[in-house]
């Protein structure tokens, strides 16, 4: 079952004590809760963790005081069903303050003010990706209520964080975060989270438009899917869990989510966790970004609200992003030259290192391993025993928990998803291509030859086809693998 917030059990995984002269004692020390945030590959529902924390009282209400008059931008969305993405490059936005936004949810809106184009029944509001830094400048003490610490992080608290709030049906397009992990800690009201994992990504049919840097996107609405314009959807695993207040989920690196808010008002925070392989997602994200700026400006230089998320705020400019992928690079070398185990020894004679004493980064690198899906390779991190238990739930597929399994929090979508069988998207070897190419070009010329009046239908391939394929995660990272190799041989 789903343990209550604060409430304590006899369960006790991970070294913790359940209960302790009357009081509550967390399930799980700090160095455990760590470790098993370091080595788990599946999203996982830590409870009983953050029943001390002050932020744990941070309703809407309470915020609203605290950031009495300071006006927060609410991205607009529509309460429906479309099977395209509701992306924010489609979304209106408005300045508001957290009272307005209050009166608003209550349907008590006097029809003025800033949400009086927006009617309740059909829109939803999501004051999103609110740094606690910009937000709470004034309010640096404020920093303190959120205590990630708890879980292995020392010193890390609010200024880390990042606050969420949003009325029912707000919610996020599925998306892949390029760096670290995730630990999302619920505040007020439920969310929803869908979650695919890695190695499902050539079924979401991932893009990088909208640009966003650290967000890979998928062309799909996972609530209202078009299978016949995405078929191979159908293999994706889903994983399902409603977050609870008082409860902190764990997101692993390059698991996708779809998040919505299912009560009338919901507050979390997040932090995203960096880790080793982050430095090599950098040099990724910027060869994306040069390609992504280049031919999309090329397009169309003066509609870059068209492509560029509205988080995007930096230049773009080919320069600007070139300094960028070259920072990236050189902050990776940096790294691996620091790290433990990576040696550089002196120059030789002729003023050329050996190929023995040169920078070797490649046992550092993740490996795309040939005819596997998985897109997140690197050690495979193997447990003594089992960490889970009262107080950490693992988020299952949907398709194999009953909706009342375990309290509750998890839930199954009624849809039947296939199991990962069979060949995947995207998998097409070069002798494979070459003879579909052959064969579509012959089927065009004979039917040129048996009727002279007709031509092939056209095929229009737009910039964001060609983007769909430079940018696809495989082919990036074989491009950053590459171009870290050429630096090091």
């Amino acid at each position: 079952m789903a343990a209550v917030p604060g409430a304590t059990t006899d369960a006790n995984p991970g070294g913790g004590a359940a209960e302790e002269d009357g009081e509550h004692v967390k399930p799980f020390t700090p160095e455990k809760a760590k470790e098993i945030i370091m080595s788990l590959q599946q999203p996982a529902v830590f409870c009983n963790m953050v029943f001390d924390w002050p932020a744990r009282h941070w309703n809407v209400k309470r915020l609203s005081e605290v950031l009495h008059g300071k006006q927060i931008r609410f991205r607009m969305g529509m309460k429906n069903t479309d099977t395209i993405p509701q992306f924010e490059t489609s979304c209106s936005y408005v300045e508001a303050t957290l009272e307005e936004f209050l009166i608003w949810n209550c349907g008590q809106s006097s029809g003025s003010g800033p949400f009086q184009d927006y009617d309740h029944s059909q829109f939803w509001a999501y004051a999103d990706y609110k740094y606690f830094v910009s937000l709470f400048e004034n309010k640096t003490d404020i920093f303190q209520d959120v205590i990630w610490s708890d879980f292995g992080f020392p010193g890390r608290n609010g200024r880390e964080s990042t606050l969420w709030i949003g009325s029912l049906g707000a919610h996020t397009p599925c998306h892949l975060d390029s760096y670290g992990c995730n630990l999302v800690f619920q505040v007020q009201g439920r969310k929803r989270w869908h979650l695919f994992p890695p190695e499902d990504t050539p079924f979401l049919y991932p893009t990088r438009i909208p640009y966003e840097e650290s967000s890979v996107f998928s062309k799909i609405n996972v609530v209202n899917p078009d299978l016949k314009r995405f078929p191979q959807f159908q293999k994706a695993q889903r994983h399902m869990v409603t977050l609870n207040p008082g409860q902190v989920l764990f997101v692993p690196r390059h698991w996708w989510h779809y998040v919505e808010s299912v009560d009338p008002v919901t507050v979390s925070i997040n932090s995203w966790i960096e880790l080793e392989e982050d430095h090599q997602a950098r040099v990724e994200e910027a060869i994306t970004r040069i390609l992504v700026c280049a031919l999309k400006t090329a397009e169309d230089p003066d509609n870059t609200k068209a492509w560029l998320n509205p988080t995007e705020v930096e230049e773009t400019s080919h320069e600007i992003n070139c300094r960028y992928l070259n920072g990236a690079v050189s902050a990776l070398f940096d790294h691996y030259r620091s790290s433990k185990g990576v040696e550089i020894q002196a120059l030789g004679t002729n003023g050329e290192p050996t190929k023995k004493e040169k920078l070797n980064v490649h046992d550092h690198m993740e490996v795309e391993q040939p005819h596997s899906p998985n897109l997140t390779m690197g050690p495979v991190k193997q447990e003594a025993a089992s960490p889970f238990g009262l107080d950490l739930v693992p988020v299952i597929p949907s398709s194999k928990e009953p909706s009342t399994a375990r309290g509750g929090i998890f839930e199954n979508d009624g849809e039947d998803f296939v199991t990962k069988d069979g060949e995947y998207f995207g998998k097409s070897h070069c002798t494979k291509r070459q003879r579909m190419m052959y064969i579509s070009k012959k089927a065009i010329v004979e039917q040129i030859a048996s009727d002279s009046t007709e031509a092939p239908s056209p095929i229009y391939v737009s910039t964001d086809d060609l983007l769909d394929c430079l940018v696809n995660p495989q082919v990036i990272r074989i491009v950053a693998q590459l171009l870290i190799q050429g630096k090091t041989l």
